[in-house]
């Protein structure tokens, strides 16, 4: 697998060369790009600062994520899905981006997922923005529902890939949750509305590979209860999936959301014999031509069910990344193969989450993989302190 650095000769709002990811990874497969919120390095105050309202913030994210793509030879034509990490306080004022984002996009934007952390790592910042591009021809995908203001797509094709902005409860057209207090109801709706863009686009579940469930504390007591809504739709061909705790959603009522990633390459399950992925609904990994979609991966082991280095935010960041080679190596592949982590860590492990660093810099070597680090509320086992979404392209 090839892959190539996205090194910006002028990049004026901090060094890059520093830190154990990349801001961006250009592959024939597509060109992944790290989150960006507004901060910058300030001489006068010698740090980091992130200055300015949420549409102020916004505009800055996009000029870095604008930086990134004219290194890389594209434009924001080329991207074709993003993702807002917005915070409690941000999501107050996210209508506003709206406007941003047109001018951004013109009239052609990418499929947008919206989720609500607890916090992002830089406590001002307010948003984070993560973009994916596509040197190829993509189109957006019209299931015929009235748009929600947002201007956002609510699915994009991008060659094989199809993907589907964060689908919330809510009947299309309708701002209205469809069942209050009802997580599996909620899920019933949330894939009912991602079976219509499978649909539209051409394609049915057997080609989804991945999702990525957010869910509140008030829904984690049922939430089990939804692998049933899974199996009904799925079948047995399941994803890989990851699934995060955050004190509230995108809308106010739902108790949960879910983005959804689908390919029409041939699809084959990655498994370095796990067996207690027998008894779930969805898999370690999956395979779709040259593109692996990993489950996310905490401190738990795989063979005995018990969380692993208790109270230790770098033992198990450690413990995890070990998992993750584990399933690379199933699938052929090894460290270098990863463009793309997401790093989710609970507020217990945000202190010492600094000293993780140290484990990406044993893990991998340069280029380092894009990488975007979040604060949820916490982890479906709440002894774990820091979960890992990754994704890799392979040979």
């Amino acid at each position: 697998m090839s892959k190539k650095p996205i090194e910006p000769s002028h990049f004026p709002f901090f060094d890059y060369r520093r830190y154990t990811f990349s801001l961006g990874l250009d592959t024939r497969e597509g060109v992944w790009l790290s989150g960006h919120s507004a901060s910058r390095f300030d001489p006068a105050r010698s740090g980091m600062v992130v200055e300015g309202d949420m549409v102020q913030q916004s505009r800055t994210a996009y000029e870095k994520i604008g930086a990134i793509l004219k290194a890389a030879g594209l434009s924001f034509k080329d991207v074709v899905r993003t993702v807002d990490y917005v915070t409690p306080s941000g999501i107050e004022e996210y209508a506003s981006t709206a406007v941003v984002r047109r001018e951004t996009f013109g009239e052609d934007p990418p499929a947008t997922s919206t989720v609500v952390v607890n916090s992002l790592l830089r406590p001002e910042a307010l948003i984070e923005i993560e973009a994916v591009a596509h040197r190829g021809k993509h189109a957006p995908v019209d299931p015929g529902w009235p748009t929600d203001g947002l201007f956002r797509s609510p699915a994009r094709r991008a060659g094989d890939l199809l993907y589907i902005s964060a689908q919330l409860p809510v009947r299309p057209g309708t701002d209205r949750v469809v069942v209050t207090g009802d997580i599996v109801a909620q899920a019933r709706q949330i894939y009912d509305n991602a079976g219509a863009l499978l649909r539209a686009a051409g394609l049915g579940w057997e080609n989804l590979v991945k999702t990525v469930d957010f869910l509140t504390p008030e829904g984690l007591p049922a939430y089990r209860e939804t692998g049933v809504v899974r199996r009904d739709f799925l079948g047995h061909a399941f994803p890989a999936a990851t699934g995060i705790i955050m004190k509230r959603l995108a809308h106010p009522d739902a108790l949960l959301q879910v983005e959804f990633v689908a390919s029409s390459a041939r699809r084959e399950t990655v498994n370095p014999g796990w067996s207690r992925y027998d008894k779930l609904t969805y898999v370690p990994a999956v395979r779709a031509g040259n593109l692996l979609f990993l489950a996310g991966q905490g401190s738990l082991n795989p063979n005995t069910n018990a969380i692993e280095h208790v109270g230790d935010v770098v033992a198990q960041t450690r413990y995890v990344y070990q998992n993750i080679g584990k399933v690379l190596a199933a699938a052929g592949a090894g460290p270098e193969a990863v463009v793309k982590t997401v790093e989710f860590v609970t507020p217990e492990g945000l202190p010492r989450y600094r000293a993780t660093a140290s484990v990406r810099q044993e893990f991998f070597k340069a280029p380092f993989p894009a990488a975007t680090g979040l604060v949820c509320d916490r982890l479906l086992r709440p002894e774990m302190l820091i979960e890992v979404d990754a994704m890799a392209v392979l040979s």
